[in-house]
């Protein structure tokens, strides 16, 4: 059944039996996505070191660009008289921008505090380490004021100056402003912050109706609600009767109840609406998603560990700059198909991460992308035959042996 929308559509294909997982088509004006799919993420509408054209030829189907730093530089009417961030950067395909509100978070609770937006069962506030937040965002009722950390000046968000930014920045795809929060807040802050994201969900809907008159780009509410059951629940039904193309699924979440946290909300929202589950990409992490239904995924974990000399491959990660690679002549892995893996071996990308050379970093993140890129290709074969959960449980027993 068609949205509203005249240039963006979703249809399902393959219902996951038992489950809320399936497999579908996201029709955009440039292009169509095979879901679940991973979202490339190209943060100042570049992937770093990535040309288009690479990213074409492992496959990719999407790019996410982030509005906060595109906002910095160059700017959004720079952007805008460039014919919008895909333009500018030579990709064709389809494209996605965030809200900034993630800045909300990075800037605010989580600057210096060491906690990212998903904890594990050890983490603990700040204050109960001893830590003294310093923080670079104030949250009100009309939006945030942030500080910039290139040279010290006050910036200023809202639900509406944030759709303003991404209508210019031009993506196919775009999201409602909303308030991430710790996964470590209590119980009433996430309360507290939910609602507010309701808020200016609303007026995020209102602004973007004023733009966007012949319906060209899609917009997706958030869910928030961090690790409480009854706040996601709530934020689903409040989101869902919204008119929204599509749903994104924020953070907060604790590591081990990221599948248990998405099937809360995706029991909810409605099903011919595709999700999206923000910020997240670790293996680890994919299957139980896509199994409780999620759609779409993004995350800059496989292009940024990937410089660190972190590389994936089907019996765990490894560490290319480990001594033991330093005369290994076999490619990352065996079988892959990634231009790396075709042409160059563990010895000479140890060499390259050794000695700092960009490119060990560029075909690290080639092999990465691609890996992650043919994961999401091969969880929508396996939803489409019937073997997806024989497919998750021999990834997932051979990858964390």
């Amino acid at each position: 059944m068609m949205t509203s929308m005249q240039h963006f559509h979703f249809s399902i294909q393959k219902r996951l039996d038992g489950k809320l997982g399936r497999t579908g088509v996201i029709t955009t004006p440039h292009g169509t996505i095979e879901t679940p799919s991973f979202v490339v993420v190209g943060t100042k509408a570049t992937v770093k070191g990535i040309t288009p054209e690479m990213l074409k030829d492992m496959g990719a189907q999407v790019v996410l660009a982030n509005t906060y730093h595109l906002y910095f530089s160059p700017g959004e009417d720079i952007v805008e008289r460039a014919g919008g961030f895909a333009e500018m950067m030579n990709w064709d395909g389809p494209t996605m921008t965030d809200s900034g509100g993630f800045q909300v978070f990075s800037l605010g609770e989580a600057f210096g505090s060491g906690v990212s937006k998903i904890a594990s069962g050890e983490d603990k506030p700040a204050s109960e380490r001893g830590l003294r937040a310093k923080k670079f965002a104030r949250i009100d009722e009309d939006g945030v004021s942030f500080k910039s950390q290139r040279d010290g000046s006050w910036h200023r968000f809202t639900p509406e100056r944030s759709m303003e930014i991404q209508w210019k920045l031009g993506a196919d795809m775009i999201f409602a402003f909303d308030e991430c929060t710790s996964p470590l807040a209590p119980y009433e802050y996430q309360k507290e912050a939910m609602e507010r994201t309701h808020r200016w969900a609303e007026r995020s809907l209102m602004r973007h109706e004023e733009l966007d008159r012949e319906k060209k780009q899609a917009l997706f509410g958030v869910v928030q609600g961090g690790r409480f059951q009854d706040l996601r629940e709530e934020s689903a039904r409040v989101l869902s009767a919204m008119p929204f193309d599509g749903f994104g699924i924020g953070g907060s979440f604790n590591k081990e109840d990221i599948g248990t946290a998405v099937a809360w909300v995706n029991a909810i929202l409605p099903e011919e609406k595709p999700r999206h589950l923000l910020g997240i990409g670790e293996p680890i992490d994919i299957f139980g998603a896509v199994e409780n239904g999620v759609d779409l995924f993004d995350c800059v974990s496989p292009t940024r560990v990937a410089r660190h000399g972190r590389l994936y491959t089907h019996d765990g990660p490894i560490q290319i700059r480990n001594a033991r690679f330093r005369e290994d002549f076999r490619p990352i892995e065996e079988g892959c198909g990634c231009y790396t893996c075709q042409n160059y071996t563990r010895a000479y990308l140890s060499h390259l991460h050794r000695e700092n050379e960009m490119l060990g970093k560029v075909l690290g993140s080639i092999h990465n992308l691609f890996f992650l890129i043919k994961l999401f290709e091969n969880i929508r074969n396996s939803i489409e035959d019937g073997t997806f959960s024989h497919f998750r449980d021999e990834f997932i027993a051979r990858y964390y042996v």
